[in-house]
This record gives structure tokens, sequence and C-alpha cells, in this order.
């Protein structure tokens, strides 16, 4: 007779992604027992399929976008990129797609790894396969937080089992560039990739369904990206999608489109969405079903569940899906766990400690494409459609000295939305070379709600693209 391997902790975490590591160490941090259950790598799709390998593939091209800009600079750089070399550190910066290091990290934050598939069985109640083929129950006396993260969203084409298309994964994992690359989506993952695979030796075609690139930004950001990857060989279709593909004998693939059109490349790259990893963590048993994003209030507790025990945070909950938001919200989850383990009332208020606000009113985000295009908060479309009454105010970034120091040929644009009442930033949007370095202050502005009349007097050094604040606030006064 074998003895059941039954473990009982403080809070149980199912996913081992930057999400599911950040609660924990909140958790922890607090004093309650924490183990972590993760099926795949620690470390989660950001550190190995995702934010670092896609950055570390497309740092080489902006770098060099760059610098072929720069006098003294351009006539050295007129070589193609060295794949290889750049293919090498994107391994490292994946480390090499093993998880040594965050396993060492969570030893030496105090948190139990257990290694295997985690299924909710019951109310705090965890089974855990083992990659032995053995079972270990997981017993939470007060919280079990589902971090299991997204998966890329395939579209129902016939077939699509035998095509072997890329997502995400093997786009950012490509041991070489294929010679033809289509990419079906115009959101994020489409237009960063499309931008590093056309830079390291592919020949890229982008289909985007929509009228535009970046659908969901201001038109202006995809415009700009659009004339980027046209002028870097690249080939971008609108209003077209994939209506079939297949995997030739010869290995090749054959794509219909819904223009009557077809081509034919040597890998094609769906960029289509995602959809969360909650098909197989148990949650029929507890009257959820299994596939469906977990709908939480702003403390992260699943609302369709009662007894305040379960938690969805990150990708999975489908309220913001970015590295960053998730972390955010692990950090609220932690804090609403450890206060209610202790018996302490929540603070659930705007901006308060145990409600993640930013999910609805602050979220930023990057895109690393030549330009880049950073984002937080409305867009005008956004306010427009959800009756916020907003002033609009845009200026041209190649008119800054700062600008034109970093590539004289400089082409981007600003634009804030301004709250007309409360006189605030609800919104930003920039779009160019080194923008991403902007986004902070921005995010700080909507998030901090600080009055238009006071960022007059946050000076920004000069020369620097920095000053756009200065001339965003003069035009807004001068029109």
């Amino acid at each position: 007779m074998t003895t059941e391997d039954i473990r009982t902790y403080d809070v149980i975490v199912i996913g081992a992604g930057p999400v599911g590591e950040n609660v924990a160490d909140r958790t922890t941090a607090a004093g309650l027992s924490t183990v972590v259950v993760e099926r795949e790598l620690v470390g989660g799709e950001c550190s190995y399929w995702a934010c670092e390998p896609s950055k570390a593939l497309l740092r080489p091209v902006l770098l060099r976008a760059d610098a072929q800009q720069i006098p003294g600079l351009d006539a050295a750089l007129k070589a193609p990129l060295d794949t290889e070399a750049v293919l090498a550190h994107r391994d490292l910066m994946s480390s090499d797609w093993r998880d040594d290091g965050q396993v060492e990290w969570l030893r030496s934050a105090g948190i139990e790894l257990l290694r295997g598939h985690g299924r909710l069985v019951g109310e705090r109640e965890v089974a855990v396969e083992t990659p032995d083929g053995g079972t270990v129950r997981l017993r939470a006396r007060h919280a079990v937080a589902v971090c299991s993260g997204s998966r890329a969203a395939l579209p129902a084409l016939p077939g699509i089992e035998d095509l072997a298309p890329w997502t995400s994964r093997e786009a950012t994992s490509a041991r070489r560039p294929p010679p033809r690359l289509v990419i079906a989506g115009a959101g994020v993952v489409g237009v960063e990739m499309a931008t590093a695979w056309q830079a390291l030796g592919s020949s890229v075609t982008l289909l985007a369904r929509t009228d535009g690139l970046l659908p969901r930004m201001e038109p202006f950001a995809g415009e700009l990206v659009t004339e980027r990857l046209r002028e870097a060989g690249a080939e971008v279709r609108f209003g077209v999608s994939v209506t079939a593909a297949e995997r030739t004998p010869d290995g090749h693939v054959r794509v219909t489109l819904s223009d009557g059109g077809a081509l034919t490349a040597d890998e094609i790259l769906f960029a289509t969405g995602r959809a969360p990893r909650s098909e197989d963590v148990g949650l029929d048993a507890v009257g959820l079903l299994p596939g469906d994003w977990l709908a939480t209030d702003d403390s992260l507790t699943v609302t369709a569940v009662p007894g305040d025990w379960l938690y969805a945070v990150g990708d999975v909950n489908g309220r913001a899906l970015f590295t960053h938001q998730g972390k955010y919200q692990a950090r609220v989850a932690g804090a609403v766990i450890a206060a209610r383990a202790r018996g302490d009332a929540l603070d659930t208020g705007r901006w308060a400690p145990h409600s993640s606000t930013a999910d609805t009113e602050a979220v930023p985000g990057v895109v690393f494409t030549d330009p880049e295009i950073a984002t937080v908060g409305l867009t005008a479309a956004e306010a427009e459609r959800t009756g916020r009454d907003v002033e609009v105010v845009d200026y041209e970034l190649g008119y800054l000295a700062g600008a034109l120091q970093y590539r004289p040929d400089y082409r981007g644009r600003a634009r804030v939305l301004i709250d007309r009442d409360r006189q605030v930033v609800v919104g930003a949007t920039f779009a160019g070379p080194g923008v991403a370095e902007l986004l902070h202050s921005a995010t700080v502005a909507v998030t901090g709600e600080v009055p238009v009349d006071r960022l007059w007097h946050a000076v920004p050094a000069f020369p620097t693209i920095s000053e756009v604040w200065l001339r965003l606030l003069e035009t807004r006064r001068d029109s």
C-alpha cells in the first residue's frame, strides 16, 4: 500500500512565469509558505519565447537603422547584419532555453518549486502530475493563484495541424531565417517579427485583414511602421487574409488568400491573437469552463468562484496582456492575499494598494519596430467610443533638436489626450526612433493625474527628445 503524497502550503501558484514568480515573491515576503507549480521552464513565455528573445533579435536591427543615418557611421554599416551573431546573442538572452538561473532565484527567495502539471481538483486543492508519473496533492490554507499565461491562437483553417505553422514561439526561436516568410497578422507580434526577419535575411510578406498596421493604436503609428517596412524591402498588403494553407511535398507552404491570390513561402507565421492557457488547469472542478479567460475584479480575485481564495493573475485573466502589466497585477494580488491571510480589510479604491486600476486606466506598451511605438492610456478612437471629452494635441518629433541629433532624417509624431474637465493627461502615443524611453514619463503623468498646468514646470533637458513635452504644451497653448 502506498501513502498519498499530500502537502499543505499557505499559497499555491500554478505557473512559474514572471507573473507566478512575482506572486510567490510577494506572498513569501509576507511570511506565507508558497509553492510554485511549473510544467515547462521556470521563467515562462517571456524569458524563452517572447520578450527576451524577440528584443534580442530586434535590438541590433534598430541600432543599425539609427546608426545608418548618422554621418561618420553610415558608410561603415552598409554590410548586412551578422545573422549568426544576432541569433547567438538571442540564444544567450534566452539562457539557451535552460532555467537553472531562474530556479536558483526561486530557491534564494525561499519559494518551493514543484515540477509538473497542476490542475485544480477542488476548493484550495491542486493535483500535480510529476515528470516521474506520480501525483502530488497540494492543499492551500489561503489561496490558489492561476498564473498559466496565454498561448498563440491559431485560425480555424482546414489541415492546420499538418501545416506546422510558426507561432510566436517558433518565430523567436528559429535557428535560421527562412528565405521567404509570410506573416498573417497586423498586431505587435506580426510587425515586430516582420521587422526582425526582414533585416536578418528573409523576404517577408506581411498580410493584414485591416486597412492598416497596429489597428488598436493611433493610425499614424501604423502608417510610419508600414513606410519603414516597405523601405526595408518587406511587402505589406492590406485587406487580405489567409483562407487556406498547406505544406507541399518539398516542404514549402502554399497560401491561398481572400482576394483570390496565392503565395508560396518557406514558412508562415500566424500572429493572429492570443488565447488563455486555461484549457487544462482543472477549471471544471470549481464550476468554470475550461479554455475561458478567467474574469476577476480589480483585486485579481476570480469573481465566479465564492470564498475569495482563487486568483487569476497575468495573461490568463485577459485584462492586459503584457509581461510588465502581469507583474504589476502580481504585486497587487500578493498584497491582497497577504492582507486576507492576516484578516485585514482590503483597500480597493481607485489607485489603492489592493486594486489593479492601471489595467484599465494606464496600460503602457512599446512596439519595438523601426520606428518604435510607445503608448499609454487612451487613444483618440477609444476616447470617442467611450464618450470621453478630450483635447487631442499633436507634434512632429522631427522638429526637435534632440530628435535631429538622433537621426538627421527623423520621422515621428507625438500625441497626447487631455481630459477637458479634469485637465490631466489621459493618453499618449509616441512614434519615432528612441521613443520607448519617453513612455514612463507619460505613464507617470497619467497615473499621477498631474495637472497640465504643473507639467509646465517639469523642464525637459535640451537637446533631448523629451523636449516634446514642452512642445506639446506650447502647441496646445497657441492653438
